[in-house]
């Protein structure tokens, strides 16, 4: 019997992603104020955010090339800062008049905005102003900052991503968050600010519900599947409370609006639960989202703690690029320890290669939610480089994606819906913690630490390769040429 070709399904959304910080630049330009994430980005001994990619400036041609690749979606965010520079108050026109124009080129070029609210980056004037995410205050202007956006988009945007990697934002608290640094020794505060995220979270959705005709809110969680070093009975229950902390305790909260029972319990047993208000999960389930942006880069393996390292220590990035050269892995005391998977391979920031592991999280999630999603980031960070020919060949991106792109399909074949495919990033974007020496981008963007050069977009191999698998809906991945790539 003859076996239907594989592809994607039917409507499958092809693109990919950026944010504002990391690619627009222009940061303190057209009534723009600073985000926090500039302010984080600045003498950093990378690039700053002041110029990044220069989107701001070349929206056009972007948008051009992403026709010219057979893009359907493009995955962007909004800037809080560049449409209210002081968080609140006056609208910025020229920060608005940016994104009406970027919307409206999209749909001409047939692309369909998928906007994310919020990309790390709070306006600078309210950390100033009441510390940010710390106060509850926050919650009410997001919850304005997402009501305008919604009643000026609402009418050509459906599907919303409100915030992006809460996990990441909750485990990295001092990198992707400003945090006075009297707040520093305080690990409960971490978990204060996620909820104050929910709440505002929750309040988005149910604007999103109210306002938008067949509107869809969500939101873009950074994912890791969570794998123990061995079956060890310690080690398997570290497993599970990984996953409980770093997993669910996000996911039943956008899903189930309500929080993992063993990660909350253990975090009230360590002095580090969020003060839970009344009336706050009342509104938490009233603002459940309708489906998943899955950004995944690496799984993780933990083992239960050694005696000695069986305290609080906070994960740390590789900053040098250099394998084995990861600042600190997290511990949780009595709880888990994150390790270096002894089984699988990682690029040059130690971050695990692990393809199965998009299979493994997609169908796990379903299992538990039952929710339709979208891969909303996957990528490998790599010093791609430009060669005298002008030409970028970044072989090992496009056996990454490939690889990552059967996993989904296959999670498909197992009953999962999945959506799109919106891979980090669309051009080479400032990365949060390796600036431009850590490339992702389908396009190469001419530029450097040290110097923004002439900004030139080059198509790089992998472009072309995904122009192909876009054109066959994913068939091309099954092609066994090998002069076919």
């Amino acid at each position: 019997m003859d076996q239907k070709p594989k592809q994607m399904p039917k409507g499958f959304l092809w693109g990919a992603a950026t944010s504002a910080y990391q690619v627009e630049g222009a940061a303190a330009e057209d009534g723009k104020k600073l985000s926090q994430m500039d302010v984080l980005n600045q003498n950093t001994g990378f690039s700053d955010a002041s110029i990044a990619s220069d989107h701001y400036h070349r929206y056009k041609e972007d948008i051009a090339l992403m026709k010219e690749c057979g893009f359907n979606a493009y995955r962007f965010s909004f800037s809080w800062s560049r449409i209210f520079p002081d968080g609140v108050g006056d609208v910025n026109p020229k920060g608005v008049a940016f994104y009406d124009d970027l919307i409206d080129e999209l749909l001409r070029n047939g692309i369909t905005p998928v906007p994310t609210i919020y990309h790390y980056d709070m306006p600078m004037a309210l950390v100033e102003k009441y510390d940010g995410w710390i106060s509850r205050q926050s919650v009410e202007d997001f919850a304005s900052y997402g009501e305008f956006l919604i009643l000026r988009y609402g009418d050509r945007i459906k599907n919303w991503l409100i915030i992006n990697e809460q996990s990441i934002i909750v485990e990295f608290w001092k990198k992707k968050n400003y945090i006075p640094p009297k707040y520093h020794d305080n690990p409960q505060i971490k978990f204060q600010i996620n909820h104050h995220m929910n709440l505002a979270q929750a309040k988005v959705s149910s604007l999103i519900h109210k306002y938008v005709k067949d509107g869809r809110a969500g939101s873009a969680i950074g994912y890791s599947p969570v794998y123990g070093l061995n079956s060890s009975p310690k080690n398997m229950l570290a497993m599970l409370n990984a996953e409980d902390l770093k997993n669910h305790f996000f996911l039943d909260i956008y899903f189930r609006g309500e929080y993992a029972p063993g990660a909350l319990n253990y975090l009230k047993e360590h002095q580090m639960a969020p003060v839970i208000q009344e009336g706050d999960m009342e509104a938490i389930r009233e603002g459940r989202l309708d489906f998943l942006g899955v950004n995944y880069y690496a799984s993780k393996c933990v083992k239960y703690p050694d005696k000695e390292k069986n305290h609080l220590i906070e994960a740390k990035s590789n900053l040098t690029g250099q394998k084995g050269a990861m600042g600190a892995y997290e511990v949780m005391p009595d709880f888990y320890e994150y390790i270096k998977n002894p089984n699988a391979d990682t690029n040059d920031w130690d971050w695990t290669i692990d393809p199965d592991g998009m299979e493994y999280l997609l169908r796990d999630i379903y299992e538990r939610y039952r929710i339709p999603m979208m891969i909303t980031e996957n990528g490998i960070g790599a010093r791609d480089m430009l060669e005298a020919d002008g030409r970028i060949h970044d072989d090992y991106r496009i056996d990454y994606w490939k690889k990552h792109l059967k996993a989904i399909h296959r999670a498909i074949e197992m009953g999962v819906e999945v959506e799109g495919f919106l891979p980090w990033s669309f051009v080479d974007v400032l990365s949060t913690s390796n600036g431009y020496q850590k490339r992702y981008g389908l396009v190469y963007v001419n530029r450097d630490d040290e110097s923004p050069k002439d900004l030139n977009r080059m198509k790089k191999d992998s472009f072309y390769w995904y122009q192909k698998v876009i054109e066959s809906n994913g068939a091309l991945l099954w092609n066994t040429d090998p002069f076919v790539r």
